[in-house]
């Protein structure tokens, strides 16, 4: 699509929310631990859980045990690792995983290739491997070639590429998958699905809210098949707060509403 999308409107009606996490709820930092997840912020997602009953999900690069660790005392919905992991509103989890000995030996073949370079960090996860280069930009084009190889070896891992970082993944797994199946089961179904994200492996999850006729809304300037755009993670923040206070405003004037007209009912 174009680049110059519109800022999305404020919702009103029977909405599903989905959030990418890194670039869209929380700002980019140099190390992934170093991110922070305002009080503000994980306050207006707990009060859009309630006002959307429950239908708000997290679909992420992450784990699931890291996206808890920066969401506690509260546990979402939850899609991680790309959705080779994923978590419903009741708490039964499903994941998807690969053998041991072909997780060591891709281990093995990551850390002799990759360990010693200066700024490439290998971040393991339950079922993938995340090859981070952005201290190291120059070295792209051998992360790549590293990461190829590997998948090259197995026919059921496949690459996905996101912002100075490539995975090794399970093949068939990607948020737009994660966002179909949390369509497909309460309380998200029969709603409309509204999906923020920054990166490349978000355009998965746009292309299955737009099957949807649903929102996507891409966060950042790049090249995006999302109908509608938001700046940055502030612009997230602003619109986040916004849509909490008019949800609020619209359940103030429905009850309002009901009041008077049980008042007139009973004249």
């Amino acid at each position: 699509m174009e680049a110059a999308l519109n800022k999305p409107p404020l919702l009103t009606g029977q909405y599903a929310f989905f959030f990418d996490f890194d670039g869209t709820l929380v700002k980019l930092k140099p190390h992934p631990s170093q991110v922070t997840l305002p009080d503000n912020v994980q306050h207006h997602l707990r009060k859009l859980a309630d006002l959307s009953q429950g239908a708000l999900a997290l679909i992420s690069g992450r784990s699931i045990n890291e996206l808890d660790k920066f969401t506690q005392p509260e546990h979402y919905p939850v899609a991680g690792v790309h959705g080779a992991e994923r978590r419903d509103i009741n708490g039964q989890q499903f994941i998807l995983s690969l053998p041991t000995n072909q997780m060591n030996a891709i281990r093995q073949q990551l850390q002799s290739w990759l360990a010693d370079i200066d700024g490439v960090q290998i971040e393991e996860k339950p079922m993938a491997f995340a090859l981070h280069y952005r201290h190291a930009p120059d070295r792209e084009s051998w992360v790549h070639d590293c990461a190829e190889a590997i998948v090259a070896q197995y026919a059921d891992l496949t690459l996905q590429q996101g912002k100075c970082v490539v995975e090794i993944k399970p093949g068939g797994v990607n948020k737009g998958e994660a966002v179909h199946q949390f369509m497909a089961e309460p309380p998200f179904s029969g709603r409309i699905p509204v999906f923020l994200g920054d990166d490349l492996t978000d355009e998965a999850g746009f292309d299955a809210v737009n099957q949807y006729h649903g929102v996507s809304i891409k966060v950042g300037q790049e090249a995006t098949c999302a109908r509608w755009r938001l700046e940055d993670v502030p612009a997230v923040w602003a619109w986040l707060s916004g849509q909490v206070a008019y949800f609020e405003q619209q359940r103030a004037i429905t009850s309002r509403r009901a009041d008077y007209e049980s008042f007139s009912r009973s004249l």
